[in-house]
């Protein structure tokens, strides 16, 4: 009797049954918790494109942390992530009636609550630090720990960002046990880097998510679909790894429209023809989830740029592309700058560009 249930989960942020090529980070992140103090797998950044399995990440590692007693705040960066972060780690301790419930002053003839005083750009750091180092009191009564983590980095203030800085070197230094984590796009690393403000982020533990090496992919699809009670062939196997390419939220989605197809029919038997709609289902559900989007919003000649880039296989000089958008390089560099800036495509070697969305050029020559 076969599984009712799919076990593939495409979803975002879903965690997959099983999380392929992934042992390594994973294991970095436990042993930082488990060697205590100033490991190095406890200031971590995560960084790889769209859909290769950031989020999913956080939410292993939270669910890691939980299982050794841990307390989990995770948050995506976007206006008041600082604000957000005080909240959470005053639950249960008042937090809103904290911040917001405060006698006035008047400072130079202008009415300021101190709660929102305390939430000021310029007294942030000092009121993070504090909310930490409250909740940090809390937890260390009954030997646990606290884990941060913060999705969309790449969409941070830089305000937050030093706010974070600064109230978790703190807790360092004063040997606080405490982990955190950044997710976000390439971009994120060399913004971090580059932050003379932010410079303890270069100590952090860096995990780039790649693709998946399709050996592994399909000795992964042939575990998942024989667990859940599915009979597939090896030829099946290897036309299902292969379409992927190896990038996480295609194989996914592959997996999760050929389990389908055959439970459609009512059958525990994957046929040829299930692995046909199933691969046709899922560039359908990716073009729709990641192809488009990226697409809406750009102007015609970022369109017509990222087309003349979709002409041959792999990087392109960016003078190639001029040349294919009939452009000079001068006039062709403001929309290469636009779409890098866009996390859209970016730069392999000097003077070429690549795609940073998976499948987009491949989406591109079958629309043009």
């Amino acid at each position: 009797m076969k599984a009712k249930e799919n076990p593939f989960k495409p979803t975002a942020g879903g965690e997959p049954p099983l999380l392929i090529g992934r042992g390594k980070v994973i294991r970095d992140f436990e042993k930082g918790l488990d060697n205590g103090v100033g490991a190095p797998g406890r200031i971590m950044l995560v960084t790889g494109a769209r859909g290769t399995g950031k989020t999913v990440m956080l939410t292993v590692f939270g669910d890691r942390a939980k299982a050794r007693r841990w307390d989990v705040i995770e948050e995506t960066a976007s206006a008041g992530l600082c604000e957000r972060l005080v909240d959470a780690l005053r639950t249960g301790r008042g937090a809103l009636d904290h911040l917001t419930i405060r006698p006035s002053l008047t400072f130079a003839g202008a009415g300021i609550g101190l709660g929102e005083a305390e939430l000021s750009p310029k007294r942030m750091p000092e009121t993070l630090r504090s909310a930490i180092a409250g909740r940090l009191d809390a937890l260390e009564k009954r030997h646990a720990g606290l884990l941060i983590t913060i999705d969309e980095t790449q969409a941070a203030e830089r305000s937050d960002m030093i706010a974070i800085a600064t109230a978790i070197q703190h807790q360092i230094r004063e040997r606080r046990n405490i982990a955190i984590v950044f997710a976000g796009l390439p971009q994120m690393i060399s913004d971090l880097f580059n932050d003379e403000v932010i410079t303890f982020l270069r100590r952090a533990k860096t995990n780039i998510l790649t693709d998946i090496p399709l050996d592994e992919v399909r000795d992964a699809f042939a575990t998942t679909f024989r667990a859940s009670g599915m009979s597939i062939t090896d030829a099946q196997l290897s036309t299902a790894a292969n379409v992927t390419a190896g990038y996480p939220y295609m194989i996914q989605l592959v997996g999760y429209h050929i389990w389908d197809a055959a439970d459609m029919r009512d059958s525990d038997t994957i046929i040829d023809a299930d692995v046909t709609a199933g691969i046709e289902e899922a560039r359908i559900d990716l073009d729709n989830a990641v192809c488009i989007p990226e697409l809406q919003g750009l102007s015609k000649n970022d369109r017509k740029y990222l087309e003349a880039m979709a002409a041959p296989d792999g990087p392109s000089p960016t003078v190639n592309v001029a040349q294919r958008m009939g452009k000079t390089p001068n006039y062709a560099a403001t929309y290469r700058k636009r779409l890098l800036d866009a996390f859209v495509i970016r730069e392999t070697e000097r003077g070429e560009v690549d795609f940073a969305v998976p499948f987009l050029r491949e989406y591109l020559r079958r629309n043009q």
